[in-house]
């Protein structure tokens, strides 16, 4: 089983991230059942191990939290969706790379519901949609945006950390910094499409999708 936990408030990063490592800990010596946690964060940036400090283009904009996880610089806000995925990737075949095609797929499948195409880029993290109506360059290049990043870590084959969907954040608050390192391409979220989509319609997409794409039975839990 899988315990499904959605908080409705928004939940402070430094609390997160101790409830998801303490989680990953349980699992990890059987105390507990894997668990897929969705929230909302207060507006705030997160370097990943990766990360450079020239990508963090306003300092003093949000708070900003050294993480864990893989990857470069991040926003969290209201708006947008994360996702904590704490799952045991030793059960689950011990492939990482193969792990993190899963949550890929979970994504673009989700996506699909809205009739949005989201695509993955050699070289670039996350997930991305097509602007075919904003074209770049000289010769006209198609406009591409990231509308979900990915960032994981593994505690003893449980992984931690995870996903982050756009909804209907405040794009302007990614100014502050260079996405994920990469500063020729845009970020959107759902809204921003056009699309009237809901954090719980994108919530439901996301549970119908998660068997067939990641695998396990959700049980609806209250807490973490």
């Amino acid at each position: 089983m899988v315990d499904w936990i959605v908080s409705d408030d928004l939940v402070e990063y430094e609390a997160a991230v101790a409830a998801m490592e303490a989680r990953a800990r349980a699992i990890a010596a059987g105390e507990a059942e894997e668990a897929i946690w969705l929230l909302e964060h207060p507006p705030l940036y997160t370097a990943g191990t990766s990360a450079k400090a020239s990508d963090l283009t306003d300092p003093d904009r949000f708070p900003v939290f050294e993480t864990r996880r893989g990857g470069q610089y991040t926003y969290h806000g209201p708006g947008q969706r994360v996702i904590y995925v704490m799952l045991d990737v030793g059960r689950r075949g011990r492939d990482v790379r193969a792990f993190v095609k899963a949550l890929e797929g979970w994504v673009i499948a989700t996506l699909a519901e809205f009739n949005v195409a989201g695509e993955l880029r050699e070289g670039r993290v996350g997930v991305w949609v097509r602007r075919p109506e904003r074209p770049r360059g000289p010769a006209g290049a198609v406009a591409e945006d990231k509308i979900a990043a990915l960032g994981i870590r593994l505690h003893r084959w449980v992984s931690y950390h995870g996903i982050s969907i756009n909804v209907e954040p405040e794009l302007s608050h990614f100014d502050g910094i260079v996405p994920c390192g990469i500063a020729e391409h845009g970020v959107t979220s759902l809204v921003d499409l056009g699309l009237p989509v809901t954090m719980a319609d994108l919530d439901a997409a996301l549970e119908r999708s998660f068997g067939a794409c990641v695998g396990g039975e959700l049980r609806r839990a209250t807490s973490l």
